[in-house]
């Protein structure tokens, strides 16, 4: 089977009914991995919009509703749970061979009825940056990128986040003195030079999950590199928005993205 393919399409109960929900078991790089598939029910085409979640296994799990919420917006969401977790194979690897999940993700995307294949946005949120960015690094073809909250750095991360180390050192292999290259090779900032979407970077000054330095450090670098890059700083949000106006950033980034 073709990295991409779909083997296993199940109905799932959606909250909104004017959206369909699925989740879907695909191959990558050989293995099985599951997936929700949002689609709005209206006829016509949209553009796609590939979702990449947080967090390691069953922390920062794909939430039903945010999935929705941006399918609301007029986008089919296709949001993997990475290798290893909710029935999938392999390994869970924090940025490494599971960026290839993602990947994998967009050729359902690509190939779904409704979507308009030349015009599919990555979403990544928190350790889901580093996925996002990975991704536009290794598919040209990406219309645009929008880390929310998002990791660009996954020394930085080793480092300001004392409570994640013992986890770092088993999946990554080690410190990052004693491993540099496992680090260097889990940091897009190394290749954006690859990207060629426009980003859009949205952080809260207050995060102590993920230091706004994450942000500050991929838009020097965009800006360096001469790359398209737009900035949302939130002077007094932490890693998580208040949720009024969570639902006004949603739709001010969908809108950036379809006007992309």
């Amino acid at each position: 089977m073709n990295d991409g393919n779909i083997l296993e399409k199940q109905r799932f109960p959606s909250p909104n009914p004017r959206i369909e929900l699925h989740i879907v078991t695909y191959i990558c790089q050989g293995l099985k991995i599951k997936g929700l598939l949002a689609e709005p029910k209206g006829e016509g085409k949209y553009d796609g919009f590939l979702y990449l979640r947080g967090g390691i296994k069953n922390v920062g799990k794909v939430r039903v509703g945010r999935i929705v919420q941006f399918a609301s917006q007029g986008f089919v969401v296709m949001a993997p749970f990475y290798r290893g977790n909710q029935g999938g194979e392999g390994n869970e690897d924090f940025a490494g061979e599971d960026r290839y999940d993602a990947i994998c993700a967009l050729s359902i995307l690509r190939n779904h009825s409704k979507v308009n294949t030349d015009r599919i946005h990555v979403f990544g949120f928190s350790r889901g940056g580093v996925m996002a960015l990975f991704t536009g690094i290794l598919d040209s073809d990406v219309k645009s990128v929008v880390c929310w909250s998002g990791v660009s750095d996954m020394t930085l991360t080793y480092f300001e986040r004392l409570d994640m180390r013992r986890m770092m050192k088993r999946v990554i292999g080690g410190t990052p003195n004693k491993v540099p290259d496992e680090y260097r090779w889990r940091t897009p900032l190394y290749s954006l030079e690859k990207m060629k979407a426009p980003v859009l970077i949205i952080h809260g000054k207050s995060d102590t999950n993920v230091d706004i330095e994450h942000s500050y450090r991929l838009e020097k670098r965009l800006k360096e590199l001469n790359h398209p890059v737009e900035s949302w700083y939130f002077d007094n949000f932490t890693h998580y928005f208040p949720p009024q106006t969570n639902r006004k950033v949603v739709q001010d980034l969908s809108q950036w993205m379809q006007n992309q």
